[in-house]
């Protein structure tokens, strides 16, 4: 049997549809969404930058000699530099805690490996580019994590470590808040504030018996600290307590203050770990 083939015009027709198909597909991806375009010239935008602050607890209420300690808190130290080193610009500043904290900076660094320019490289550059700064990175975040790692161990055996005051750690934060980056703050704390003296706080000798009253001082305080502009940091509480330790070690009423403390001031995410 003969094959029958289609009429000419039929076949013509539906060509011319399927370039005009094809045509307005391309009109709409270059004209009203420029987002279809797939350019490899156009830059990407840079992430915005991370102001990191870690503080230490150096007071007597907390050794990080021991194994437990020491073992959560290097874990924490190697995370906070893997997520939040990534460009030049990023800082990193760690404060000890004790009766002195807003004046006891300990490390301040601004990462400086760069990433070149690749938007009119070719594929080739731009891969060896990219290769490069990331063993710059690589090196820069190895001896970052080595300096922060010398400043968790450092021991503090002077007068200073009789109290803890995490209180003037705000004025720190809101300093960093005023650079206009994404501030991160790492508290590796038993977040036992204590503190003599009229309008202070002392949870050695007074801490508060259960969340509501945890809720009350917390908002009485936010009062008197609203005077720091914290902005909306993200916030990290990390606690020495292994997790069999007993309500009177590891009180959550004293977390349960922190947590509508660090709220009522404004802060964005508040974790605990």
């Amino acid at each position: 049997m003969q094959q029958r083939l289609p009429a000419p015009q039929k076949h013509t027709d539906r060509y011319l549809n399927t370039l005009t198909n094809w045509a307005f597909f391309a009109a709409l991806c270059l004209g009203l969404f420029p987002g279809c375009s797939s350019s490899p010239d156009k830059p990407t935008p840079a992430n915005d930058p991370v102001y990191t602050l870690i503080f230490l607890d150096k007071t007597r209420s907390v050794d990080v000699n021991k194994a437990f300690v020491n073992r959560k808190y290097q874990q924490m130290v190697d995370e906070v530099i893997e997520q939040n080193i990534r460009q030049k610009g990023d800082k990193l500043e760690v404060y000890f805690i004790h009766e002195n904290t807003s004046k006891a900076r300990a490390l301040n660094i601004t990462v400086r490996s760069e990433m070149e320019d690749v938007s009119a490289a070719s594929p080739t550059d731009r891969e060896a580019a990219e290769t490069e700064f990331k063993l710059l990175l690589t090196r820069e975040k190895a001896q970052i994590r080595q300096r922060v790692l010398q400043q968790l161990m450092a021991q503090n055996t002077g007068s200073s470590n009789r109290e803890t005051d995490i209180w003037a750690s705000l004025p720190v934060i809101a300093k960093a808040n005023e650079s206009g980056a994404a501030v991160k703050v790492y508290y590796l704390s038993d977040m036992i504030e204590s503190v003599k003296g009229t309008g202070r706080r002392d949870f050695q000798v007074k801490p508060p018996k259960d969340n509501a009253q945890a809720d009350e001082w917390a908002k009485a305080d936010a009062e008197q600290l609203k005077r720091y502009t914290i902005g909306s940091p993200a916030i990290t509480m990390v606690l020495p307590f292994e997790p069999n330790a007993s309500v009177r070690e590891n009180n959550p009423a004293v977390t349960q203050y922190w947590q509508t403390l660090f709220a009522e001031l404004g802060a964005g995410v508040v974790e605990e770990q």
